[in-house]
């Protein structure tokens, strides 16, 4: 699991499961000390709740993936698609709404992380 091949994977899923835990733990709690807005609708909660389940499997997915060889390869394109599609909306929102402080260093992260993928998609193939 150590290698640079897996470690994207590894970190990403990390990272992923934490953010989701940020945005659905309590997000009565979170959001306004986070973002700056209230949530008291049922609604919205159940909205960040189940962004929160999607980043904790996909999360976990992209953990498997760093230690099962056969779960790699999707596991990797699915990291990347999520990276580059995450990436690819802070950027329409940056073009759009301006610069967000807050959530500038995540799209670096991001942006970084699908390179990384996209790097070891090519290096190393399917299965090897």
């Amino acid at each position: 699991m150590t290698t640079a091949k897996n470690l994207n994977l590894f970190l990403s899923g990390i990272i992923v499961i934490i953010a989701g835990v940020v945005y659905g733990g309590h997000p009565a709690y979170v959001m306004p000390e986070l973002l700056g807005f209230e949530v008291v609708d049922l609604e919205l909660k159940n909205m960040l709740r189940a962004v929160m389940g999607i980043y904790m499997g996909v999360g976990l997915f992209w953990i498997l993936g760093s230690f099962k060889a056969n779960l790699w390869y999707a596991a990797t394109l699915c990291n990347m698609l999520f990276m580059g599609g995450i990436s690819f909306g802070r950027i329409v929102s940056t073009a759009i709404d301006g610069v967000s402080p807050l959530f500038t260093p995540a799209l670096f992260l991001e942006l970084l992380f699908f390179g990384w993928g996209l790097y070891n998609l090519k290096k190393y193939k399917e299965l090897d």
